[in-house]
This record gives structure tokens, C-alpha cells and sequence, in this order.
């Protein structure tokens, strides 16, 4: 049986740069919605023809922000996905959207396009907040979507940033209390991280932003897993939570390693070709990748095989983010080696000891106490 895909579409239009983003997104006064959406339907259908009738088991809109596209080319897109390829029964459609006024009138045009699954960009439901993080929105404007989205799709996830500036733990108690009373099955909680290149690089760097300290920091966290276990939403992955059975299913083929195919500008993917898997990448800036298409039928800048050592170091630093850990059996066939193997002999030996790390005969996984510690922890396990 040919190996499972999902698929990721990256629309890189934003209608403003958030000063903590460093996601590959850009500002156009016109977004030429025409080419793009083209480009995106050609690209698509030169992999299918390469790729061959896999089984597709999601897709996934996500950018930038894919809310500014017309539904008639997310409708197109789906289209053409379950045309070149074998859809599962359940097969999940998520598109990321905001809850500006512009981008929530066109929720329910997603919905008949075909969109089954929305993932709004909230972050805060704090104005003042939301003010800090350059977020277009307001809380009200938040809540207002969220209304809206769960009046029309039955599986509805949102973010929100937590250890921003001045923010205290009583004040993530409250807020994660009015989001948890909102949310329906997914919840995604991110900690405030500063990113090179961004705005908020710059402040950090002046002495204009503070972040919380390590301790707070840790407390945030355990707070963050301690509320959302009140409602039900359980950690699967180190920032995103869910009730049994509403993971994102586009997610879980990153964290567990399987394939999937990025198409737009900057997409990634990683791809069974033959017996071998491949780390692919598309150019990165919208309209050289857009001429590119045009010329070539695809925005493809690499294509690497990757060895043996460089497909465990990534299974290793995906899988060990989901509370599941690294099933061992599958590990081994996707990388050709044993877990053990791939870990430095001392760390991995203390991390068991400290309680950082669980071994049984079928799976590694981290621990809470683990996954509070992965960043440290993973850059002296992983050889």
C-alpha cells in the first residue's frame, strides 16, 4: 500500500505583520488572488502526477493568512486534491482564519467550499493584549467569531499566547477560564517566544519588551495544562490540547513523522518517492514562486534526500513533542535504526533516572516533567 499524505496549501498573505511572527508571511496592498490561486491548482497537480494515488488523509489551509483567499479557489483546491488523490472517509479540511470582520463573513463561503475544520488566530482575548501583539482584532471581534464558526463547523480550534509582557499567572487563570468556557474539542497554547528577525527581536534586544522569567514561565505552562484538564482538553502535544479524539490529524502526520506535501511559497514537505523519503521546500518569496509555477509547473528550490542519521534526528524531535512519544516499531521503519541508537548513552540513561523520559518495549516517550524541560532536553539527547 502506498504511503498516506496529507496536504498543506500556504496562502502568504497577511493584511499586517505581527511583530512577533516569523512565519513566511507578506504585506501586498492588492493580493492578486488570480495568479495565486492558479499557481497554487498547477503546483498541486504537477506532485499529483509524480506522486501517484496516495491515500490523503487531510488538508490543511495555513499561512499567512488563508481566510484573505477567495472560497472559490479553497473550493477549487479540494476539488482537485480529492480528484488526484484517494480522500479517507473522514478526511479533515482545516483553514486558519482571524477574527476580523472581513475574514468572518466569509466563514460560512469555507464551509460550503468544502472546509470542515476552522483554526482561528485569536492569541489573546485581552484588547490590551492584543494591542502588544499587533493583532487586528479585538475581543469582542474575537468572541464574535467564535460565535460564528461554531454556528457552522463542528470542530472548531483556536491559539492563544501566553507569557507575554507583564502578564501574570492570575491573569492567564482568567483568561484561560473565558476561553476554555468557549472552546469546543482543540485549544492551542503557545508561550510567547522572541524570534530573529522580528519586531519584537528588536524590543527584546533594547530592554522595551521583557518576558516573564524562567520560573513564571514554568508555572504559565503547568497552569495552562492544569486548567485545560478541568475542561476535559487533554496535552497530546506540548502546546496543543484536545478531548479524546479531536487531535488535529494534519498535525499528527508532522509530530509522528509520516508524509506530507507543502505547496505554496515556503511550503515544506517530506515525501516517500520511491523507497526513499525526501525534505522538500518551495521558494519563498510569493512572486518568484508564483513565476517559477508559471514556468515550470512547480516552486520547487530542493529536493534532498535525506540519510538515515538526518530521518531519525527529525522522527526524534517531532515525536517526542506529543505526549504519545515515538512508537519504537514504526520509528525503526521509517528510519532504519533503533531508538536507542540515535540517543547519547549518558543523557538518555539520566533523563530515564530524573523521571524526564519513559522507556517501554514499544515506545519512548517524555514525561510532563520532560516535555516542561524538551528544548534543553532534546539538544543534548538527539546525537
Amino acid at each position: 500500500m502506498s504511503e498516506p499524505l496529507a496536504l498543506y496549501v500556504h496562502w502568504p498573505f497577511c493584511l499586517a505583520k505581527c511583530p512577533y511572527c516569523d512565519f513566511n508571511s507578506h504585506v501586498r496592498e492588492t493580493i492578486p488572488q488570480a495568479r495565486f490561486g492558479a499557481a497554487l491548482r498547477r503546483e498541486l497537480a504537477f506532485d499529483a502526477a509524480r506522486l501517484g494515488r496516495r491515500p490523503l488523509r487531510s488538508i490543511f489551509f495555513g499561512g499567512g493568512t488563508p481566510s484573505l483567499m477567495s472560497p472559490e479557489t479553497v473550493a477549487a483546491l479540494i476539488e482537485d486534491a480529492t480528484r488526484f488523490f484517494d480522500p479517507a472517509p473522514d478526511l479533515e479540511i482545516t483553514l486558519e482564519a482571524n477574527p476580523t470582520s472581513v475574514e468572518r463573513g466569509k466563514l460560512a463561503a469555507f464551509r460550503e467550499a468544502g472546509v470542515n475544520r476552522v483554526s482561528l488566530g485569536i492569541q489573546s482575548l485581552n484588547d490590551e493584549a492584543l494591542r502588544l501583539l499587533g493583532r487586528e482584532h479585538s475581543g469582542t471581534q474575537a468572541l464574535a467569531a467564535l460565535e460564528t464558526a461554531r454556528s457552522l463547523f463542528e470542530r472548531i480550534s483556536f491559539d492563544l499566547i501566553y507569557a507575554r509582557p507583564g502578564q501574570s499567572l492570575a491573569d492567564w487563570r482568567a483568561e484561560l477560564d473565558t476561553a476554555l468556557n468557549l472552546v469546543s474539542d482543540h485549544l492551542s497554547l503557545y508561550q510567547l517566544t522572541i524570534e530573529p528577525g522580528t519586531r519584537f527581536e528588536a524590543l527584546h534586544r533594547q530592554g522595551k519588551i521583557v518576558l516573564p522569567d524562567e520560573e513564571l514561565a514554568a508555572a504559565l505552562y503547568e497552569t495552562t495544562a492544569e486548567k485545560a484538564g478541568e475542561y476535559g482538553l487533554l496535552p497530546y502535544e506540548v502546546s496543543n490540547y484536545a478531548r479524546p479524539g479531536a487531535e488535529s490529524r494534519h498535525n499528527l502526520v508532522y509530530w509522528r513523522y509520516q508524509d506530507y506535501l507543502g505547496i505554496g511559497p515556503g511550503a515544506h514537505g517530506r515525501l516517500t518517492l520511491g523507497n526513499e523519503l525526501y525534505a522538500t521546500r518551495r521558494h519563498r518569496a510569493p512572486e518568484p514562486w508564483a513565476e517559477r509555477v508559471e514556468r515550470e509547473g512547480h516552486g520547487n528550490t530542493q529536493e534532498i534526500l535525506l540519510s538515515t542519521d538526518e530521518r531519525a534526528r527529525e522522527a526524534l524531535l517531532m515525536g517526542l513533542r506529543l505526549s504519545e512519544g515515538i512508537d519504537a516499531a514504526r520509528f525503526q521503519a521509517r528510519t532504519g535504526l533503533a531508538l536507542e541508537d540515535c540517543l547519547d548513552p549518558t543523557i538518555f540513561s539520566a533523563a530515564l533516572e530524573e523521571n524526564y523520559l519513559e522507556r517501554t518495549s514499544e515506545r519512548l516517550r517524555a514525561t510532563p516533567e520532560g516535555r516542561l524541560r524538551l528544548e534543553a532536553l532534546l539538544g543534548a539527547l538527539v546525537l
